[in-house]
Parts: C-alpha cells; sequence; structure tokens
C-alpha cells in the first residue's frame, strides 16, 4: 500500500496532464469529422446528417483516456512525430464510440453524456416519419450500421498514418485484436445476464476482455507499435494494463451505483435496472443474508420501472453486506499489482511516458466519473 500512498499523493497532476492532452486532441476530432461530412455529403445527405450527430455524441464527453495512453505510449518508445501521433490517437476513440454505440443498443440507454444515443435519436425520427412502422428497429438497425462506420473511421484513421508501413501493418493487426477481446468480454457479459449469476472468477474474466484489455492494454500496445518498439516489452505492458484495466471496470461499476448522472455520462442505477451482474452484485448475493439477497434479486428485477427509493434501497445493500468495502479492496490490490510492474517497465520507457503512467494509475482508482 505504500507505493500506492506515494503515487495518490501525486495523482492531481494528473487529471491536468489528462486535461491538457484532451485539448489538445479534440481539435483533431473535430478535424476528422469536417473531412468525413465533406466526403459524405457528395454522396448521401441522410449520412452526412448523421456524421454530424456522430460527432455530437464522441465530443460530448470522455476522458480521452485510451488516446492518452496511446500517445504517451508511443512516446515512451522514442516516437518523435508528435503531431502524427496525436492525430492517429483519434483511431482509439473512434473505435471507443463505435463499441459505444453498441452497448448503448445492448443496455437501451438513451442518452450518453446529456446527448441522444444514436439508437434513441433515429427511434424518434421513424416515429415521426413513419407511422405505424417499428420506430424501434429502425433505431437500432441505423446505429448499428452507423457503429460500423465509426469502426471502419478507426481502422483508417491508423492505414493512413504517417508511419512506416510494418508498424502500421503491426498496429492495425493489434486493434482487430483488440475489438476481438472486447467482442468476447460483451458476449459474456449479456450471457452473465441472462444467465442472472456468475462466479467472481468468470466476472474477472469478463472484465479483463471488455476493459481492461481494450481500455489499457490495447492503446499502449498501439502507441508502442507504431513507434517500432520492442515487442518485447508488450508483454510487460500487458502485465501492468490487466490488473489496472480490471480495477476501472470495478470502480467503473461503483461509479454507477454511486455516481451522479452529469459525471458518469448516463442515468445513474442504468446497470441496476439492466439486471447487470457485476462484482459489486456478485459479493454483495455472496455475503448477504437470505432477506438481502431476495431484496437485491427483486430490485434486479424491476427493470425499466426502478425507481429512485429501489435505488437508494440498493446502495444501501450494497454497503450493508459489505460488498461495497469488498469492491473497493479489490480495485485497491489490483491497482497495486499494476503498480509493481512499473519499476520494471522504467527501464524501457522515456521519463515523460513513465511520470504519466505513474500519476495515472492513482488517478485512475480514485477517480469520480
Amino acid at each position: 500500500m505504500l507505493l500506492y500512498a506515494i503515487l495518490f499523493r501525486m495523482s492531481p497532476d494528473a487529471k491536468t496532464l489528462i486535461t491538457d492532452f484532451k485539448k489538445r486532441l479534440e481539435p483533431q476530432i473535430e478535424a476528422f469529422f469536417v473531412n468525413a461530412r465533406q466526403e459524405a455529403d457528395l454522396k448521401d445527405p441522410f449520412i452526412s446528417e448523421a456524421i454530424d450527430h456522430m460527432e455530437d455524441i464522441v465530443l460530448s464527453g470522455g476522458k480521452r483516456l485510451r488516446a492518452a495512453l496511446m500517445y504517451y505510449s508511443y512516446l515512451g518508445a522514442g516516437g518523435e512525430n508528435r503531431e502524427e501521433i496525436l492525430k492517429s490517437s483519434v483511431s482509439v476513440e473512434l473505435i471507443h464510440a463505435f463499441l459505444l454505440v453498441h452497448d448503448d443498443i445492448i443496455d437501451r440507454d438513451d442518452l450518453r453524456h446529456g446527448v441522444a444515443t444514436l439508437h434513441a435519436r433515429y427511434s424518434k425520427k421513424a416515429k415521426k416519419f413513419f407511422p405505424g412502422k417499428n420506430a424501434e428497429h429502425f433505431g437500432n438497425s441505423i446505429a448499428l450500421i452507423l457503429g460500423d462506420m465509426l469502426y471502419a473511421f478507426g481502422n483508417d484513421v491508423i492505414f493512413r498514418a504517417d508511419f512506416p508501413r510494418e508498424n502500421v501493418f503491426r498496429a492495425l493487426s493489434c486493434l482487430q485484436r483488440i475489438v476481438t477481446h472486447t467482442v468476447t468480454g460483451q458476449a459474456r457479459d449479456i450471457y452473465i445476464e441472462y444467465q442472472g449469476g456468475a462466479t467472481e472468477e468468470e466476472i474477472l474474466s469478463m472484465y479483463e476482455n471488455k476493459t481492461a484489455r481494450y481500455s489499457i492494454e490495447g492503446p499502449l500496445h498501439l502507441g508502442w507499435l507504431l513507434a517500432g518498439g520492442d515487442e518485447q516489452v508488450l508483454e510487460l505492458y500487458s502485465k501492468y494494463a490487466i490488473p489496472v484495466g480490471i480495477a476501472y471496470q470495478i470502480q467503473d461499476d461503483i461509479l454507477g451505483v454511486f455516481g451522479d448522472e452529469q459525471s458518469i455520462g448516463k442515468p445513474v442505477g442504468s446497470d441496476i435496472a439492466e439486471g447487470k451482474y457485476t462484482l459489486l452484485v456478485a459479493k454483495a448475493m455472496e455475503l448477504g443474508t437470505n432477506s438481502q439477497k431476495s431484496e437485491l434479486a427483486r430490485i434486479l428485477a424491476i427493470g425499466a420501472g426502478i425507481t429512485n427509493t429501489d435505488i437508494e434501497t440498493f446502495r444501501v445493500l450494497l454497503r450493508e453486506t459489505g460488498a461495497l468495502d469488498v469492491c473497493h479492496e479489490k480495485a485497491r490490490a489490483a491497482t497495486e499489482e499494476g503498480l509493481a510492474v512499473l519499476p520494471e517497465l522504467k527501464k524501457h520507457l522515456t521519463e515523460e511516458a513513465f511520470q504519466f503512467l505513474t500519476l495515472l494509475t492513482a488517478y485512475l482508482l480514485e477517480r469520480k466519473s
């Protein structure tokens, strides 16, 4: 715990670094969408209008952590073309948006950072322009294919990157593995929800694929590969990224219940309404009394009709069973596991990249959004 405590005292600087990076990245995102919209204007006004809304969603929120990890990993390998890696890191934000568009359909979420999700937007349009037709199916269908477009955009950014071709191809191959891992984790997440339960081991395995490899490991690998870094370092990055990514997801689960809508970008309690079987739920079911388990199961089964009172009861149960404390500790322990790899990683990274990782790691665990 000592290493964590030292780093956490430094962590406020991490927020400054992330904020500064976001300010530099977002003009690159805007520039990308300007070009995409110009191309769409020549082909189909419907798609051009859709690109406008995709841009609104991408720019509506998010800390740009994945892009920052990709950027600093490139610098960590000795990469020198800062302008090109900044532009190229837009790719992981587009891939992130693609996955969120599909995730919003799965989770039936109508808002993302206060902006209508694609399926919700086009369902509403269908109700207005196509009365009597299946508006929900229309919205889901349009959102699916627009999500696919975002995936193509993300790949194309790397494909066109001005780096050695060998590095670009290695990065593109890596990007396909990132998406494959994420799909594996997402499929398992859906299965667990419908199954109505899972072991801690199954949930943590799902977190590894759905979050750790996609949000932490993948961007670090992409930046390193684009710089032409020694592939042996990728294993060290993985040893760091997997536990830190799992801690990130556990913290995300906690914020999904105990955070606030403005910060997390979606309705608080939406995971409860969807009946998601997170590690928080699994530990509450393991540690709770029969009556507490029964009440947890009742609330998880309510669905869209869930009330603020139900959500508050759920929070109380997570505290009373000890599940919240256990999950906080598991996130902290996983973070410590990742931090333990940093001294070895330091031997291979530039000082700037190492400093970013050390500050970021502690910040992630204590984040409020």
